[in-house]
């Protein structure tokens, strides 16, 4: 099932702020490049993790342009330009495109709650006004709104619609999806630790956060299982389980900015309302990077 065009391995990857809270794009630029270094095959950027709902339509754009212009043509650059506008995800869409990115991720509308037939003509309004591959993100948990499998099979009709971020942590959606969808359509976990499980019912990988801190570990999980060796992609998911349960010990992305900065990547703080993790959390999540040998 899929034939995983973008990669297996893709990164939600953070953005980076300056002691002024300023989008620092040199910094972006150089994550991108040590993310792909450590085995990633693609850059999500301006997505959840990238705390899109705190940045400008300006400062996205200028993120894709930097990205794009440091590793496009060796990772493949992926725009989060959805929004719960779809004349906005349009506009965006097409601006991002311009810039010579490689595909755009697009949220589920939130906080008007669209019915399923309004998700349907929100993506399919946005695919037919560009010509690059689009991936439908589903996360219920943050938007208030389950993009259901009947819905992303109908959408997978659309010539350019390609692929799935599934973060619902319904694996019998999933399974539902993965049997409706065309071959050449691919899932990807939207949660770090059901990256396994979700492959077993026809995922191609997973759109990581983790990966900032792991990614030869988690590249070798998924090309294990990929290739057969589900033994030893069993092993690592059970050895990296730790640090995917304590990167969620507090808001996404609090936690991997914090594991981040300790890796000597100064990512700067979060912006409001989000806000830093505290000592007690952060002496966890370094327990954790230790055990791994990942400080």
């Amino acid at each position: 099932m899929g034939t995983a065009r973008l990669g297996r391995l893709l990164t939600a990857m953070v953005t980076p702020f300056d002691k002024d809270m300023k989008v620092d794009y040199g910094v972006a630029a150089d994550l991108a490049e040590r993310l792909h270094a450590e085995g990633t095959d693609g850059i999500v950027v301006a997505g959840t993790t990238g705390e899109s709902p705190t940045l400008s339509n300006e400062e996205k754009l200028r993120l894709f342009k930097a990205v794009t212009e440091r590793v496009g043509g060796k990772a493949r650059v992926i725009a989060g330009t959805g929004s719960n506008s779809t004349d906005d995800t349009i506009a965006m869409s097409r601006a991002a495109a311009d810039l010579g990115i490689d595909a755009v991720m697009l949220v589920t509308p939130y906080y008007n709650k669209p019915s399923q037939e309004g998700l349907y003509r929100h993506f399919r309004s946005v695919a037919e006004a560009i010509e690059l591959p689009v991936i439908l993100y589903n996360v219920p948990g943050r938007t208030g709104v389950n993009l259901e499998a009947d819905t992303v099979i109908r959408l997978s009709a659309a010539e350019n619609i390609k692929a799935v971020k599934e973060a619902s942590k319904n694996l019998e959606q999933v399974a539902e999806i993965a049997a409706g969808v065309p071959d050449d359509f691919d899932i990807y976990s939207g949660d770090d630790g059901i990256t396994l499980p979700v492959m077993s019912v026809g995922g191609v990988g997973v759109i990581s956060i983790a990966s900032h801190v792991a990614g030869p570990m988690i590249k070798a999980m998924i090309e294990a299982y990929a290739s057969g060796n589900h033994a030893e992609a069993l092993r690592l998911h059970l050895h990296l389980l730790p640090l995917f349960k304590v990167l969620f010990i507090a808001t996404n992305p609090a936690p991997v900015k914090a594991a981040l900065r300790r890796r000597g990547v100064d990512v700067g703080a979060l912006r409001l309302p989000l806000v830093d993790i505290n000592a007690s959390q952060e002496e966890k999540i370094i327990g954790v990077m230790k055990e791994l040998d990942r400080v």
